[in-house]
């Protein structure tokens, strides 16, 4: 959904705009989109939560809702492990 915005502008910075917007073929609005798309960086994508199920069929059941503390704190040091190469829970317990 996207909403309506006005903002004030220098006559001088909404002409060179406009004309910057006329030199790249696309309309003001756009142009003024892209700037700011620019400056703020790309919006992150939120995840899927399908994502999260039905990613593992073997191995011993798991109860989630019992442990997903431990679950969540594994995972969480896992990745951090990994961004910090340190050796991560999983990879200890394969040495064992």
């Amino acid at each position: 959904m996207n909403v309506r915005t006005q903002i004030t502008l220098d006559p001088e910075l909404q002409r060179r705009a406009h004309a910057k917007a006329a030199e790249l073929g696309i309309s003001f609005a756009e142009y003024i989109r892209r700037a700011i798309a620019t400056d703020l960086g790309e919006a992150k994508p939120k995840g899927d939560i399908s994502a999260i199920f039905d990613l593992v069929d073997e191995g011993p059941p798991t109860n989630v809702a019992r442990d997903k503390h431990k679950m969540i704190g594994e995972a969480v040091w896992n990745e951090f492990a990994r961004k910090t190469g340190r050796k991560s829970n999983a990879a200890k317990t394969r040495r064992r």
